[in-house]
């Protein structure tokens, strides 16, 4: 089994940033990959971007591609999204996911355990 609990979401005015932090616990084999997904109300989850905890590979959505970045600190089992210059249509609740896929992956079908999400509210 792996925990996922994620935290940092809130409220942030357009052009801001935020930080949202997912700390993972349990079976290290189980979570090779790291994915953050979102998803808005009425719409479906949406890909954000993936990271690698071998090795740190990335690979991002082109709607973030240059204002959000993923990180990962293996000492203490935690992944993080780095969210700048925040648009109003990036308000979602956002969940980060773990995969024992061992190639990155943007489907949210490759991936077996998910947080319970945190919401980020951009205000225009």
């Amino acid at each position: 089994q792996v925990q996922l609990v994620e935290s940092g979401g809130g409220l942030v005015q357009a052009g801001g940033s935020l930080r949202v932090s997912c700390a993972a616990s349990g079976r290290t084999f189980s979570r090779n990959l790291m994915g953050w997904f979102r998803q808005a109300p009425g719409k479906e989850r949406e890909f954000v971007a993936t990271i690698a905890w071998s090795g740190g590979g990335t690979y991002y959505a082109d709607s973030v591609k240059g204002r959000f970045t993923t990180s990962r600190d293996n000492a203490n089992n935690t992944v993080y999204l780095q969210m700048n210059s925040l648009k109003p249509e990036d308000t979602a609740a956002y969940y980060c996911a773990a995969s024992s896929r061992m190639v990155l992956s943007a489907r949210p079908r490759d991936y077996d355990y998910w947080g319970q999400g945190t919401q980020v509210t951009v205000s225009s």
